[in-house]
């Protein structure tokens, strides 16, 4: 029985980042929403959304680099 590791660091680094997210956005923007109320909490997902744009345009990015040099290197 073999094991592929790799993808199994990938899969678990994923889940993390995904998990960290759903506890950014539900946590923080619920607890701003619960001690501020409906308009602070939509400018804080507002916020965040804009914070974590720049990171996804990154990794969009870096996936699009790793389909061009994977196709280049067919050959």
């Amino acid at each position: 029985m073999s094991r592929d590791l790799r993808k199994y660091a990938q899969q678990t680094s994923v889940q993390l980042g995904a998990g960290a997210l759903l506890v950014l956005f539900i946590v923080g923007d619920g607890l701003i929403y619960l001690i501020y109320g409906k308009g602070a909490a939509m400018m804080g997902l507002l916020c965040l959304l804009a914070g974590v744009a720049p990171i996804l345009i990154i990794l969009l990015f870096m996936k699009l680099l790793d389909w061009v040099v994977k196709r280049a290197n067919r050959d």
